[in-house]
């Protein structure tokens, strides 16, 4: 059965570019450790919710835009060992946290079993 993390996180309008370069790189190194599918997106029509939205969920400031990404996997199993992989590669790993076009801190992420698939 397939698995997919997911992702979703805030980023600078200005820093968009700078990010998707990163994230392009990224989905290199994922693609090659096993990764069935790499996909980022950059919020085109998300609104802010009553209760709860994805501009809330990450604190959304008046300069930035929302981005959910996800990673596909043939396994649970497989995940855990491309991820294990990925964070030992060195195009991963030398990343310095202080300077990623984004707000680490106000990412969320998780693990997700599909339950419908086409």
């Amino acid at each position: 059965m397939a698995y997919v993390d997911g992702f979703v996180l805030p980023v600078p309008r200005d820093r968009i570019e700078d990010y998707r370069a990163i994230a392009g790189q990224a989905g290199k190194v994922w693609l090659e450790h096993g990764a069935l599918e790499y996909v980022e997106c950059v919020a085109d029509d998300v609104q802010p919710g009553k209760l709860t939205s994805f501009p809330q969920a990450v604190q959304l400031r008046p300069d930035e835009v929302v981005v959910f990404a996800w990673i596909r996997y043939a396994s649970r199993e497989d995940r855990d060992r491309i991820d294990a992989a990925v964070m030992e590669d060195k195009r991963i790993a030398g990343m310095d946290p202080a300077t990623l076009p984004f707000d680490g801190q106000r990412m969320f992420w998780g693990g997700f079993r599909p339950i419908v698939e086409y």
